[in-house]
């Protein structure tokens, strides 16, 4: 979800004035998104090395998940979204982590649609912590099956579309190992801007593409056929 500082910028207010104007784009895209009947969403929201960040620029960005969280939450449930989170949530503040905690409990037993959201997340740092634990568990071998049940997304399928806002051409550090068959859309639209509209030209898109797996299309149309 990136463009939030360059749409203030563009508009003469400072950054954190694009991040409360991307949270709406975020509700917006949720909505549309499970509308449409999409089972998994997920969110890029903060990176590790967000972490980075001006201090009071990362304060205004947990003041807008704490807000986010408890806003949503009820209506989340009514609609049957789950909330995963993914990353290193226990670099938060406590009580954001708190707040994390009862709303992933609140809806665990949703199934319409999983809203999956990365805090604190980083693609290296991910498959580094899933090596880290086959090595704890000692485990005598280890194919593509069991190292993706020790990924934060265990459980979970690997994103049939990404969709990257804001004119860069490039994944950042996100879901590296689960992008490996990942249909990829870049678009110029900052988030903020990012609507109902531009979610369908994406899938439009996305359902253009031939997957096909490192088959050929004869093989993809054979195996169609049974």
């Amino acid at each position: 979800m990136d463009g939030n500082g360059r749409w203030a910028k563009r508009r003469g207010q400072d950054r954190i004035y694009g991040h409360r104007r991307g949270i709406e784009a975020t509700k917006t895209t949720v909505k549309d998104a499970r509308r449409m009947g999409v089972s998994y969403l997920t969110l890029f929201a903060l990176s590790t090395e967000n972490l980075k960040r001006p201090r009071r620029e990362l304060e205004a960005l947990f003041n807008l998940l704490r807000g986010y969280i408890r806003q949503e939450i009820e209506q989340l449930v009514e609609n049957g979204v789950r909330l995963r989170v993914i990353g290193r949530t226990e670099l938060l503040p406590k009580d954001l982590q708190e707040l994390i905690a009862g709303a992933l409990a609140k809806s665990k037993n949703c199934r319409k649609m999983t809203l999956t959201i990365a805090l604190c997340y980083g693609g290296r740092d991910e498959i580094l912590r899933a090596a880290a634990k086959a090595m704890r568990l000692k485990k005598k071998s280890l194919d593509e099956k069991t190292f993706s049940a020790l990924l934060d997304t265990a459980g979970m399928p690997d994103p049939d579309l990404l969709i990257r806002t804001g004119g860069e051409l490039r994944i950042s550090n996100f879901l590296l190992w689960q992008l490996a068959y990942t249909e990829l859309y870049f678009t110029n639209t900052l988030w903020p801007d990012f609507s109902g509209k531009e979610l369908r030209k994406a899938v439009k898109f996305y359902q253009t593409r031939e997957r096909r797996f490192g088959l050929t299309s004869e093989q993809i149309e054979e195996k169609s056929q049974f």
